[in-house]
Order: structure tokens, then C-alpha cells, then sequence
């Protein structure tokens, strides 16, 4: 069912995509992050995005040649920019150390932003494509003795239960030099799994 999930993911992406499958988390209030099981060999590289079947879950922070290791969007040390679906409000989704949890730091308590809001990816910053799922606005809190409102927002992507994940070249940004990477991958992946689960139905 993942990959059923990530295949029809990918057929809505223009960009070169790789599937991917976890093989460690680290998951801390200092540190959140994963790794992966494909590397420098399959053209991964630092800064690449990383989805799930639902939305971003983060970016290579490092790469070997056969795996590679993912900072995920809630980590402390992350920062995104996202923009409101609605209205095209820009704002920074800044990660805070818990795997459900998104904050918004600098929005003015007059922004135009409801909870409810889904933030999805700008595209500044030349790393996320555009228009791809980040979270969903859950909390606003408007304190005297701050000039800013706090926004609190929920991930899209299942953080803490994706087993298999989709890297994504942009096609917009130079070519890196890796070999074309398709659906077809995801395709092939999902085969595999129907084949071997097949073969151990009684």
C-alpha cells in the first residue's frame, strides 16, 4: 500500500524521482533525523528533497556512496519556506524539535492566516519545488507582550510511520549529472513487493 501510495505520488511530479527506503531514525528533541538506503551512487546529493506519499518530509544533510542521511522539516535546525495555499501569504516553517509540531516565527498578528491553512512549499530558496504539501496551520496565538503571532503548524507527511520515500531532482535547478529517474522505479519496486508477497500467501 506505500507503494501504491508513493507510486501515485510520482506520476503527479514533473521532477526526476528516486524511491527510497528508510533503514534508521533517530528521532530526539536535538536531532530528527533518518537514513536512507540510497546514496552518492544513485545521484543522491546534499540538499535534495525528500516526500513521502502525502508531503516533504525534509533534505540530505549528508551522502556515502550507498545511503544517505535525512533532516527531517521538524528537526530544530531546519527552516522552510512555505507560503498559505489560499492566499499565497509567504512565511518560514521552522522546525521545533517535535515530530508533529511546525512553528512560524515572524508573521505579524495582522497576516492573513487561519487555522485550518495548508502551507505548501514557495519554491524560494532554489531547494523545494513549488507547490508541494509542508502542514497545516493547527494553532495562532496572539500574546500582548509579543509582536509577532505564534503559529503553530501540524506536518502533512507521516513523519514517524513512512517506510518508503520518494528523493526528487527539480528540474528547474542545474543538471547534477545523475541518470534519469522515473515512476518507472517505483513501478518496479512495487513488483517486487506484490511478487514477494505473493510468494509467501499460503
Amino acid at each position: 500500500r506505500r507503494l501504491r501510495d508513493l507510486l501515485g505520488s510520482s506520476l503527479a511530479l514533473p521532477e526526476r524521482i528516486l524511491a527510497a527506503k528508510l533503514m534508521q531514525v533517530d528521532l530526539n528533541p536535538y536531532r530528527q533525523q533518518v537514513m536512507l538506503n540510497r546514496g552518492q551512487s544513485s545521484g543522491v546529493f546534499v540538499g535534495q528533497p525528500v516526500l513521502d506519499a502525502d508531503a516533504v518530509m525534509g533534505q540530505v544533510v549528508s551522502a556515502s556512496s550507498t545511503s544517505s542521511t535525512v533532516m527531517l522539516i521538524t528537526d530544530a535546525a531546519h527552516m522552510l519556506p512555505v507560503q498559505v495555499n489560499r492566499n499565497g501569504l509567504r512565511a518560514l516553517a521552522a522546525g521545533s524539535g517535535l515530530i508533529d509540531q511546525l512553528r512560524l516565527p515572524y508573521l505579524t498578528k495582522n497576516a492573513d492566516i487561519r487555522v485550518g491553512d495548508l502551507l505548501v512549499t514557495s519554491g524560494l530558496g532554489g531547494v523545494f519545488p513549488a507547490g508541494y504539501p509542508v502542514a497545516r496551520v493547527t494553532e495562532i496565538h496572539n500574546r500582548p507582550d509579543n509582536p509577532f503571532a505564534e503559529v503553530i503548524a501540524k506536518p502533512t507527511a507521516r513523519l514517524d510511520r513512512s517506510q518508503d520515500v520518494l528523493l526528487v531532482w527539480n528540474l528547474d535547478l542545474p543538471d547534477r549529472g545523475v541518470d534519469d529517474a522515473s515512476d518507472g522505479q517505483v513501478a518496479a519496486l512495487l513488483n517486487e513487493a506484490e511478487t514477494e508477497a505473493a510468494a509467501q500467501t499460503p
